[in-house]
């Protein structure tokens, strides 16, 4: 379908002109000669963009602008000014227009211009649907989406949510592998119990065994009291172990054995700890590349990698980024406390 454009202009010839010339552009063109009655029809009729004289009787195009912007702030406003009278251009930017042109008016500059406006009109109506998707849509636990590979993997962590299998989530930094874990655990039977997140390679090894396992008074220097260990912590519900492949080679066996075993003996103890958790782990390094060069154990591979998701990276998730890009700018927008309408046309051109 045709864009539609809404000209406006007192002088008639002028509006007719520029009809002829936009359609053999492919557009659609309405024109008025004068503002009050263009901005009549735009409250009846759709158009992708306006493209208006700013010198008429009446109402002039920068009231006409101001008043657009007030009312259908999507559509965007190109405006003619008098040649050489940047004055007036200043101040139809300043009223919000999306563009100008001077006359004499070149035609193929005004088309460039109309073009543009109709394609930041299209992005902003995709970012408007977009966000009514992000408002009305069953999101799952976080995760924004609405392409494929996005719609892939939301029906995968429903089908694996409610299991008890070990999950290993991979995918490039950033793609949201904790919130795969979280969806995972907020949508099993697991929901009412902790959920626990772990980072494997932020914690230095020496303290990595007590911050799992736990230790009892006295295991160590400043073993000052006794300690729960993470999977003790989790009991009942999802232990996230990120970043697994940083996990230390030499600590691998106890943790193979706890998971196995679903027993844990803190650092110190006589005894082992039984515990009831679901282990989800996550990497943004090929594991089995880890393995082969036996930086990685072959078995402690294979006991997280039951069931293994692969992120899709962001690149490939077409749409999903004006998604995204309206979820972050509302978000930062609450926690500024700063009110924001939408997307800038100039970054929105770019996305």
């Amino acid at each position: 379908m045709p864009e539609r454009v809404l000209i406006v202009d007192d002088d008639q010839s002028m509006c007719k002109m520029i009809e002829a010339f936009l359609r053999t552009r492919g557009f659609e063109s309405s024109w008025h000669t004068s503002a009050e009655a263009a901005f009549s029809a735009l409250q009846t009729e759709e158009f992708d963009v306006v493209v208006t004289d700013l010198n008429m009787p009446g109402m002039s195009g920068v009231d006409l602008c101001e008043r657009v912007v007030a009312n259908r702030p999507d559509v965007p406003v190109v405006v003619i000014t008098a040649f050489g009278s940047l004055e007036t251009a200043v101040a139809a930017l300043r009223a919000g227009a999306y563009d100008f042109v001077t006359k004499p008016i070149e035609m193929d500059m005004l088309a460039f211009a109309t073009e543009r406006a109709a394609k930041h009109h299209s992005l902003q109506q995709e970012v408007k649907k977009l966000s009514e998707i992000v408002e009305k849509s069953t999101r799952c636990e976080g995760l924004i989406g609405e392409s494929a590979p996005m719609r892939q993997l939301f029906e995968r962590i429903r089908r694996i949510a409610d299991s008890e299998i070990s999950v290993l989530i991979c995918g490039e930094s950033g793609t949201g592998k904790e919130l795969v874990a979280r969806a995972l655990h907020t949508q099993s039977r697991r929901r009412g119990c902790p959920f626990v997140a772990v980072n494997c390679a932020a914690i230095p090894e020496f303290l990595l065994e007590s911050e799992l396992f736990g230790h009892k008074r006295g295991a160590f220097t400043d073993a000052k009291a006794e300690r729960k260990g993470l999977f003790l912590q989790a009991n009942g519900g999802t232990l996230f172990l990120d970043e697994i492949s940083a996990f230390p080679l030499s600590l691998q066996p106890k943790l193979l054995r706890a998971l196995e075993e679903r027993r844990v003996r803190p650092v110190g103890a006589d005894q082992e700890v039984p515990f009831d958790v679901r282990a989800i782990s996550a990497t943004n390094r090929d594991l089995e590349a880890a393995v082969e060069e036996q930086r990685f154990r072959e078995d402690q591979f294979f006991r997280i990698n039951v069931v293994q998701i692969e992120l899709p990276p962001l690149r490939s998730r077409g749409t999903d980024i004006l998604l995204l890009g309206q979820h972050f700018l509302k978000h930062f927008a609450v926690r500024s406390g700063k009110q924001v309408t939408g997307i800038p046309h100039a970054v929105a051109d770019k996305m």
